[in-house]
């Protein structure tokens, strides 16, 4: 909860906990919680998860006010039912708090831009419309903060993605509304870095259903210590995706066909992750002929000779499949990487570059699934490989910034029982060593030795 939300409830816990009579200035208390709220309203904003303690506010103001020149006075009883009233009113928005993005270790601050770009060289597969691939991107980089700019929310458009999310996730449409407040440790638009030489780029590619911001504490974090991080949106794969226009282009499920025969699936997998792929390459053509003029960011800012990638999921795939064909790329990294839409050329070449994986428990322990079945061969013809780990006590949503939506994410089957926290310092610290040392010639020990007991190399 935020400092205004916990004064509310703590105005009226201390009111109605007070022994009988109460003193004037407890008696007020009521009264202060009521204007803390307007003032809530105000400078943190409404939210539905609030609504009870809003109205337990109101009458208990009113009654409080009512009676302040009376010797009357809310009874012991009466108080102490209202108490358990109050506790079970904070519950919701306890439960349901305000998502928080670690703010990042790095040397610098953060700033972010977007931009949304047309490939006309392709056509777009899963609209139904005579129409060119377009896609946005959103890139974090190393900034200089002023006190004009503004804290860029996790994301954009969330009056449109929150209920999308919620019905994805089997919740209400209402119940991820108070995402629209979220605010990010990175800055709209601020200043770049000044620097002597080009910064290394990392592309990320999200998952099915997933969205480029999906994990903003990495990129914000790999942007602090001197990265250029470029989140890629996949139309039609992601959950939604909205234009500049306000066209709103959903998720197709058809291009992911859940349920079909294998062989069917894995036909449908492949164009996908090729179109993905192809997403990741227009990024890099787009940027290094100029397209970003009169941006913030100029093209020499970017390095193209050091350009790292990685991906979650059926993004990892993409990682994957771009890194198998692409010279450009010098890195490959996959978070739970999503092998069954991966060509058949790459699986039989394996990759050139370095290449690090990380998996969840529950991928993991699924022995016999396809996707080990076509993940441990492929590995196993990687010319530089650099490891595989999993870590004990995830799931599959744990390699993502879903977890901090809220505490009972577990329940909501958006985590593993490992604390969130940890397992944001875990990716944290192997992204960083990873691209350290394969861009910058850092070397690291970490990938021989971990120092984390929940993480365990298994190849």
């Amino acid at each position: 909860m935020r400092p205004l939300e916990i004064s509310i409830p703590a105005l009226l816990g201390v009111y109605l906990i007070w022994p009988h009579p109460r003193p004037i200035y407890i008696r007020l208390a009521p009264a202060a919680a009521l204007i803390v709220t307007l003032l809530h309203f105000w400078t943190e904003g409404y939210r539905w998860q609030m609504v009870p303690l809003y109205a337990l506010t109101t009458l208990l103001a009113i009654g409080a006010l009512t009676m302040i020149h009376s010797a009357q006075d809310f009874k012991s009883i009466a108080s102490y039912l209202t108490v358990i009233l109050l506790a079970v009113s904070t519950a919701l928005p306890v439960l349901l708090p305000i998502p928080s993005i670690p703010k990042p270790g790095g040397t610098y601050k953060v700033g972010t831009t977007s931009f949304h770009l047309v490939d006309d060289s392709r056509k777009e597969l899963y609209s139904g419309k005579d129409e060119p691939r377009r896609f946005p991107i959103q890139i974090w980089y190393p900034a200089i903060v002023e006190s004009k700019d503004k804290p860029a929310p996790w994301v954009t458009n969330a009056e449109i993605y929150a209920p999308i999310l919620s019905t994805y996730l089997s919740l209400p449409s209402f119940f991820l509304d108070h995402l629209a407040l979220v605010k990010t440790p990175a800055y709209q638009n601020a200043q770049q870095i000044p620097v002597e030489s080009a910064l290394p780029v990392i592309l990320f590619s999200h998952g099915w259903n997933g969205f480029n911001a999906q994990n903003t504490a990495q990129m914000i974090e790999l942007a602090s210590h001197g990265y250029i991080v470029i989140g890629v949106q996949h139309t039609y794969g992601a959950i939604t995706t909205i234009f500049p226009d306000g066209t709103v282009a959903p998720n197709n499920p058809s291009a992911l066909p859940e349920g079909a025969p294998d062989e069917e699936y894995e036909i449908a997998a492949r164009k996908l992750v090729d179109q993905w792929a192809g997403d990741l390459a227009y990024t890099l053509d787009f940027i290094s002929s100029g397209g970003l003029k009169n941006s913030v960011l100029p093209s020499g800012y970017f390095d193209f000779s050091r350009i790292g990638v990685f991906g979650h999921s059926t993004g990892g795939g993409a990682a994957i499949e771009f890194c198998g064909r692409d010279p450009r790329c010098k890195a490959v990294l996959g978070l739970d990487p999503f092998m069954r839409p991966v060509s058949l050329e790459v699986l039989e070449s394996g990759t050139s570059q370095p290449a690090f994986f990380m998996f969840s428990q529950v991928w993991v322990d699924d022995k016999g699934s396809r996707n080990n079945q076509l993940f441990y061969p492929f590995y196993a013809k990687a010319q530089h490989p650099l490891g595989v780990v999993s870590i004990d006590g995830t799931r599959h949503y744990d390699f993502t910034d879903l977890p901090m939506l809220s505490p009972i994410a577990p329940q909501l089957g958006l985590k593993g029982p490992i604390n969130g926290g940890q397992m944001v310092k875990i990716m944290d610290t192997y992204l960083l060593a990873f691209f350290d040392e394969t861009l910058n010639g850092k070397s690291t020990n970490l990938f021989n030795v971990s120092q984390f007991p929940e993480v365990k190399n298994i190849q």
